[in-house]
């Protein structure tokens, strides 16, 4: 029998959007044994919450987090708010015993997302974080494939997040839509929003980082406070370069920025193995290219995969070969796993400890670019 999980969402913003979606879709496509039910939102400006929630079918709105949390008809506390309040809304809601689902990154740090791990692990509660380009089907095949053995020995790992939206002095740090700017809120910059997704599905594809060195850059030195006016410094990177030892001996590059006229989600990553490589773009998500080396020579080259058949990941799920799926159904696979991993007790990942190891990462890039040198990390 089809269990009901009632949602309860803490934001309302464009993850709130993306996350609602997915809940609320996935049982359309996906036969998990439970369906999600949007039943509260939560957000201190109730006039907002209520437009989302009329929008998006919530039963309910709550003015502070802390009530959705005491609810007892909410199952599941899905976390869309700035990165500063992401550990005192998981800590608390592992203490009631919800499931949490929390958008990236996990915490601003590490130290922050410690506590979070522990109190989900002392609750025993389920718990995930939205690292949604996992579950894109051609990057999803990689992993697959991988599996198989289809590269062999790897040797090079690299990927790239470019922008262009913080360009202009005149965007304001802090407040709603721009506190990615502003350091206390964001903990980092492009390292935490960018780099996190390229780094969570590199330690997934390749395996753990062992060291790092990289460079960082912040181009607009001081900007404007949203709320107050007064201008003050920007603490946030704009900018990084990153380069890699993976435990596996083979290297990473990594390279993410907001000061890339002309892109505004360019995501690539290329995997080279022995015996061939793997190349995704997120601007033709459903398209994977692939070398194979073993090849005869003349026919050797190439390849571009479009990933919509029936036996690719997910897609058996969706329409007939050939027709194409987008961004947000990366987030309703995320939902699907997060709920077939509740009825089989297998937990999808990225779990919070997992998404610990990626924040350990992008701490080791920011104290490698204030100080040039190589980081370990154990």
């Amino acid at each position: 029998m089809t269990k009901t999980l009632n949602v309860g969402m803490v934001g309302y913003g464009f993850m709130a959007r993306a996350h609602s979606n997915a809940w609320s879709k996935v049982s359309n496509f996906f036969d998990t044994g439970y369906r999600p039910v949007l039943k509260a939102v939560a957000a201190r400006n109730t006039g907002k919450a209520m437009e989302f929630a009329d929008r998006w079918g919530y039963e309910s709105v709550e003015s502070d987090w802390r009530r959705l949390i005491e609810r007892p008809d909410i199952d599941v506390i899905d976390i869309c708010t700035p990165n500063d309040s992401h550990a005192e809304i998981a800590i608390a809601a592992a203490a009631a015993g919800k499931m949490i689902t929390c958008e990236k990154p996990l915490a601003r740090t590490a130290a922050e997302g410690l506590p979070m791990v522990e109190a989900v692990e002392r609750a025993g509660v389920a718990n995930m974080v939205w690292y949604n380009y996992r579950r894109i089907p051609a990057v999803m095949l990689i992993k697959t494939m991988i599996e198989r053995g289809m590269l062999g020995r790897v040797y090079h790992y690299r990927a790239k997040f470019l922008q262009d939206w913080t360009i202009s002095p005149d965007v304001p740090q802090g407040g709603p839509g721009t506190w990615r700017l502003d350091v206390d809120a964001a903990g980092s910059g492009v390292t935490g929003d960018l780099l996190a997704h390229c780094l969570d599905t590199a330690i997934w594809l390749n395996g753990s980082i062992a060291s790092l060195t990289a460079m960082t850059e912040t181009f607009v030195k001081e900007r404007k406070d949203a709320l107050t006016g007064a201008t003050k410094k920007v603490g946030i990177d704009d900018a990084a370069a990153v380069l890699t030892r993976f435990e596996n001996g083979s290297l990473g590059t990594f390279e993410s920025t907001r000061y890339a006229r002309g892109h505004k989600a360019a995501y690539t990553l290329e995997i080279n193995g022995e015996k061939g490589s793997f190349a995704w773009d997120l601007h033709d998500l459903n398209r994977l290219s692939w070398f194979d080396h073993r090849t005869p020579g003349e026919l050797r080259g190439w390849s571009s995969i479009l990933v919509t058949d029936g036996d690719h990941p997910y897609l058996g799920k969706w329409w007939v070969p050939g027709l194409i799926i987008g961004y947000e159904h990366s987030f309703v696979h995320q939902v699907a796993d997060f709920l077939e991993g509740l009825a089989t007790g297998k937990p999808a990942a990225p779990t919070f400890r997992d998404a610990l190891e990626t924040a350990k990462v992008c701490d080791a890039i920011i104290a490698s670019g204030e100080t040039g040198q190589w980081v370990e990390l154990g």
